[in-house]
C-alpha cells in the first residue's frame, strides 16, 4: 500500500511535513514518495493527509504497491 505523486506536482512543499513517515522527499523534478515508508497514513490518520493537502491533486494510489500486496 503506497502513493506516488504523478508529474503534474508544482513542488509546493506542502506535501512533505504532513507525512507522518517521512516518505516523501524532493526529487530531481518533483516530491516524490518511497514505498517502503508509505502507509497511507494507516495507523496515524483516516485519510492521506499529503493527499489532504496537495492542491493540484496529483498524489495517486501507486498501481505497483497495492493494498493487498
Amino acid at each position: 500500500m503506497a502513493l506516488k505523486i504523478t508529474d503534474e506536482c508544482i513542488n509546493c512543499d506542502v506535501c512533505e511535513p504532513e507525512c507522518p513517515n517521512g516518505a516523501i522527499s524532493s526529487g530531481s523534478e518533483y516530491y516524490i514518495i518511497h514505498p517502503q515508508k508509505c502507509t497511507e497514513c494507516v495507523g496515524h490518520f483516516d485519510v492521506p493527509q499529503c493527499v489532504e493537502v496537495c492542491p493540484v491533486a496529483c498524489i495517486i494510489p501507486d498501481p505497483a504497491y497495492p493494498k493487498n500486496a
